[in-house]
C-alpha cells in the first residue's frame, strides 16, 4: 500500500493554482447523460473519482474522450443501458448522481447503493423522495435502487427537502429538467457547486432559476442540446492551501480562486490573526506576521462554515494560542481524524458532536491513517509542523480529491513524498 511520508518543513512559501472542483465536476459529468449531443467540460481535475465517473459513463455506453489538457468530451448519444455497473458504483458515493439524469432521459434507472468516505450515514432518502414527487416509482431491493417513471414521463412538482442536501438537490434538478411542467425545490442546497450545475444545464437549454438560493425553479423542456462548460475552482482545495500557509506560518499566493466561495474560511482565519487579502494575482495568505490565536467553529450547510474543511482547520487550531472548539452539525461521524491527531500529541477531547482543542501543542510525527479524504489532508498539514516523520496510510482517500497533491505541496517547500511498500 502506498503511503505519504511528511517531515517538518518550516514555513511554506510560493504560488499554487487551484484545480477544478471535485464536488462540481462529478455532477457536471453526470449531467452529460441528458443531451443526445456531445458536451465539453474544461478544467477537469485529474482525480481518482473523476476516473471512476468516467468509467461509469462508459459502462453505460457513453463515449468519453480527452480533448486537451484537463478537457473531456462527453457523448452519451450512444447510451446502451440504464443499469449502472455495481463494482464501479460501489467505489464512490457521487455515482448515485447518475440516477436523476438516467431516469429523466430513459424513464428508468437502476443503481446499486453507492460507496465513498465513511463520514456519516448520508442516506439517499431525499433523492428518492424527490423522484417519487416527480411521479416515479422507486424500489429498493438487494442493495440496489430502481426508479421507474410513469408512462407519460416525469411531471413537475413542489419538493420540500427536510435537509438542504447537495446531492439530492443536484439529482432532483437533473431529473426535473426534462419533466413536464414546473418543479420547485424548496429548502434546496445553496452551494456554489449547485450554481455551477444549473449554469451548465441552462447552457444545454434547461430553464433553471434560483440556484444559489433556498428555492430553485425548474421549468421542464422537451430536450437538451450539447454545451461547453468550465468547472469552477475547488473551494475546499483553496481552503486547504490557505491552512497550509497558516499552520506553517508561511506566505502563499493562491491563484484561480473565487473569493465569495471561501468567505467562512477567510473570516475564521482572520479571527485567528492570519492575513488574507484578495489581490490582482489571486489570494494572499500570510501567517508569519502575528501571533495566532484560537477561534470557535460550527459547521453548517453553505453559506456556513464547510464541513469539508473542518478537519484541516482543526489540525491548524492545535498549533495556535488558546482553547478552540469545533461543533460538527453536518455529518455525525466526522471526528475520526481526532484519534489520529491525538497520536501526534494534539490532546483533543470530544463530547458528542463537539471537539475541544487545547492549542499550543508541539506535534510529533507518528503513523496515522487518512480515515477519509479531508482527514487525510489534515494529517498532511499536521505532519508539516510535527517533529520527526509522519507516515500517512490509506492515502487513496487523499488522491480521490486533490489533484497533484504531492507536486503542489513540494513546489511550496513541503518535505513530503509518496512511497510504495
Amino acid at each position: 500500500m502506498a503511503k505519504f511520508l511528511v517531515q517538518n518543513s518550516g514555513p511554506l512559501n510560493g504560488v499554487v493554482k487551484i484545480s477544478g472542483a471535485k464536488n462540481s465536476v462529478l455532477p457536471l459529468m453526470a449531467a452529460g447523460i441528458l443531451p443526445d449531443e456531445k458536451c465539453t467540460i474544461s478544467d477537469v481535475p485529474a482525480l481518482r473519482d473523476v476516473r471512476v465517473m468516467r468509467e461509469i459513463l462508459e459502462s453505460l455506453g457513453g463515449t468519453i474522450a480527452d480533448a486537451g489538457d484537463h478537457v473531456l468530451d462527453i457523448d452519451m448519444s450512444t447510451l446502451t443501458t440504464n443499469v449502472a455497473n455495481y463494482e464501479l458504483v460501489s467505489k464512490m458515493r457521487a455515482s448515485f448522481l447518475i440516477m436523476g439524469p438516467l431516469l429523466a432521459k430513459t424513464g428508468e434507472a437502476k443503481v446499486h447503493m453507492p460507496g465513498g468516505c465513511t463520514i456519516g450515514a448520508r442516506p439517499i432518502d431525499l433523492h428518492l423522495k424527490g423522484f417519487r414527487a416527480l411521479g416515479a416509482e422507486t424500489i429498493v431491493k438487494d442493495y440496489a435502487v430502481e426508479a421507474i417513471a410513469p408512462k407519460g414521463g416525469l411531471v413537475g412538482a413542489n419538493i420540500y427537502l427536510d435537509f438542504p442536501s447537495v446531492g439530492a438537490t443536484e439529482n432532483i434538478m437533473m431529473a426535473a429538467v426534462l419533466a413536464k411542467g414546473t418543479t420547485y425545490i424548496i429548502n434546496a442546497a445553496e452551494e456554489p457547486e449547485i450554481v455551477d450545475l444549473a449554469n451548465f444545464l441552462n447552457k444545454m437549454g434547461a430553464r433553471v432559476k434560483g440556484a444559489g438560493t433556498d428555492q430553485i425553479k425548474i421549468e421542464g423542456v422537451e430536450r437538451l442540446h450539447g454545451a461547453d462548460h468550465t468547472v469552477i475552482p475547488d473551494r475546499i482545495e483553496t481552503g486547504t492551501y490557505m491552512l497550509a500557509s497558516a499552520i506553517t506560518r508561511g506566505e502563499i499566493l493562491i491563484k484561480n480562486v473565487v473569493p465569495d466561495h471561501i468567505r467562512p474560511i477567510t473570516a475564521k482565519l482572520r479571527e485567528c490573526g492570519v492575513l488574507v487579502e484578495v489581490g490582482d494575482e489571486g489570494l494572499y495568505v500570510v501567517a508569519d506576521r502575528n501571533e495566532l490565536t484560537s477561534t470557535n467553529i460550527k459547521t453548517l450547510p453553505y453559506p456556513g462554515f464547510p464541513t469539508d474543511i473542518q478537519s484541516p482547520f482543526m489540525a491548524f487550531l492545535t498549533t495556535v494560542e488558546g482553547e478552540s472548539s469545533v461543533i460538527e452539525t453536518v455529518f455525525e461521524n466526522r471526528f475520526m481524524h481526532v484519534a489520529e491527531l491525538n497520536r501526534m500529541g494534539a490532546d483533543i477531547q470530544v463530547d458528542d458532536n463537539r471537539a475541544i482543542i487545547p492549542g499550543s501543542k508541539r506535534l510529533e510525527g507518528a503513523q496515522v491513517v487518512a480515515t477519509d479524504l479531508r482527514a487525510g489532508a489534515a494529517m498532511a498539514l499536521a505532519g508539516l509542523v510535527a517533529s520527526g516523520t509522519t507516515e500517512i496510510s490509506e492515502i487513496f482517500h487523499i488522491e480521490r480529491g486533490y489533484e497533484r497533491f504531492i507536486e503542489k505541496f513540494r513546489a511550496l517547500g513541503a518535505d513530503i513524498q509518496r512511497v510504495d511498500d
